[in-house]
């Protein structure tokens, strides 16, 4: 019941940050793209770009995130979490090309400079967008202190660089509006290119590292066998693998127990065991095999004992 509560919450504290998401999303395209139509500003235009692709990215999140917390089913036994990590390539595929995007006109405007129009409300607009990125950024990074998903993480990682892209975009509009000159605000366009580029990288990194099955952080995994072993009767962990899966973390590992213990006995360890770790992972799927000390024999197949698996 516990479990199934934190998975339920953790579903819901994600469904609520997708969905402010693509409202922020969807507020600042419409306004961006007012402003561009007014103005013609390089900068705008590099937002609204961002913007745009962000509403793609953030729609694709709203469904991952909802399909990722269905229960497995009899062909996913191991659930549906990996629809989030597929969102997160989604949403670095599209950072990446708002980035080339933004790059090919600011080099246009930079070759060919242009009079910016209706810069006061370019700069509201801009303003608008940085406290609305902002705040959606706080409420991400307060559901992901209480809930893991690669999806949101993601969706805030190309926020915070949305973040950086609308202060550079304000300054240049600002500078190109005190000064007169005009390819201030394309110079912005292309820093604006090299943050939304580097924002991309980082979140395909992510997702990648969560499709490949990548071991959770050294200091998560020390924490397990923390937990594991805070029982006397466990005198070791071996063959600990980890993997994220979307709100899921999966684990698996093995525990040398005395070999005088019963079936029984060691069933009690192994429960209590599991209990204590889904103290800490209360959405995490474990998988603990006890073994006699010193009297087990090494387990083969595709990842057999010796190997780099902890």
């Amino acid at each position: 019941m516990q479990r199934q509560a934190a998975i339920e919450e953790s579903a819901s504290l994600t469904r609520g940050a997708t969905a402010l998401s693509l409202a922020v999303a969807l507020i600042l395209a419409c306004l961006k793209a007012l402003v561009w139509a007014a103005g013609g500003s390089i900068s705008i235009l590099a937002s609204l770009a961002d913007s745009g692709l962000d509403l793609l990215a953030a729609l694709g999140a709203f469904a991952a995130v909802r399909y990722a917390a269905t229960p497995p089913d009899a062909e996913h036994r191991f659930g549906h979490g990996k629809a989030e990590a597929f969102a997160s390539l989604l949403q670095a595929g599209i950072v990446f090309a708002s980035g080339a995007l933004v790059g090919e006109q600011a080099i246009g405007r930079i070759l060919h400079p242009a009079t910016l129009h209706a810069e006061a409300w370019s700069v509201a607009v801009m303003l608008v967008s940085t406290v609305l990125t902002l705040l959606l950024i706080t409420v991400q990074s307060r559901v992901l202190r209480r809930a893991r998903s690669v999806a949101v993480s993601g969706d805030r990682a190309h926020y915070i660089a949305d973040l950086a892209s609308n202060l550079v975009a304000l300054v240049a509009i600002v500078a190109a509006a005190l000064s007169g000159v005009a390819v201030l605000d394309a110079i912005g366009g292309l820093l604006v290119t090299a943050i939304l580029l580097w924002g991309a990288i980082n979140v395909f990194r992510q997702a990648s590292a969560e499709l490949m099955d990548r071991e959770l952080p050294d200091e998560a995994r020390a924490q397990i066998v923390r937990l594991v072993v805070d029982d006397p009767r466990v005198t070791g962990v071996h063959q600990l693998r980890t993997r994220a899966s979307g709100p899921t973390v999966h684990m698996q590992m093995h525990l040398d127990l005395d070999p005088g213990l019963s079936l029984e006995d060691a069933h009690h360890v192994v429960v209590a065991a599991e209990n204590r770790v889904l103290e800490k992972f209360p959405t995490a799927d474990i998988i603990i095999h006890a073994d006699p000390e010193g009297r087990a024999e090494p387990h083969g197949g595709a990842f057999a004992e010796g190997g780099a698996t902890g």
